[in-house]
């Protein structure tokens, strides 16, 4: 099977559907993207480690990462294997001990920035599902990307959870990281209790 690798190009809020995001990850020597929609959490365990902020207390994929070095292993790679009824499934590579684990994407993702493990996808996926965008605008003159778009003009939150998701969102885009702390705690309060 032949692979290409991918980065990470940013994440955006999903007109498809609430609590969801975009991630769009970008061909390394190419020019297609290829967007998942993975969940508010992974979105945030991403958008936090690109941002290099140290959350007050380790997050799942932050527990994953010390477990994993912790047993001196060493993930080799992430791999976007398997595209089935418009869901795509991953798999961990640690190639010095011989295993491969499944995983969502998004999680596989979330533990690939945090290793520094790189990113692939089977060809045959991106050939089915890339992108090519009408302009290869890379995004910001510095080379840095909007981690979490905003698109609040077309979508009004709805609930106390949407707009608490939505000032979540500013706050990691203005980088005041105190307050998105402070956010995801008041949410991830809200939804343990309902």
């Amino acid at each position: 099977m032949e692979k290409i690798q991918l980065s990470v190009l940013g994440l955006s809020a999903s007109p498809a559907s609430n609590n969801a995001y975009a991630l769009i990850l970008k061909e390394v020597e190419g020019n297609r993207r290829l967007p998942i929609i993975i969940g508010a959490f992974e979105a945030q365990a991403i958008a936090l480690e690109m941002e290099k902020v140290i959350p007050p207390r380790p997050m799942t994929h932050d527990l994953l990462k010390s477990l994993i070095d912790s047993f001196g292993a060493f993930l080799s790679e992430v791999l976007i294997n398997e595209l089935k009824e418009g869901t795509f499934y991953a798999k961990l590579i640690f190639e010095d001990m011989g295993i491969e684990i499944d995983a969502r994407p998004s999680d596989a993702i979330a533990l690939a920035v945090r290793c520094n493990a790189p990113i692939y996808v089977s060809e045959d996926i991106l050939e089915e599902t890339g992108i090519v965008p009408q302009s290869d605008d890379e995004g910001l003159p510095d080379g840095k990307e909007d981690f979490i778009a905003e698109d609040e003009q077309s979508q009004k939150p709805k609930t106390r959870i949407d707009h608490l998701q939505s000032m979540l969102e500013k706050a990691i885009k203005n980088e005041d990281y105190e307050r998105a702390a402070n956010l995801r705690d008041e949410i991830k309060k809200i939804l343990e209790t309902s």
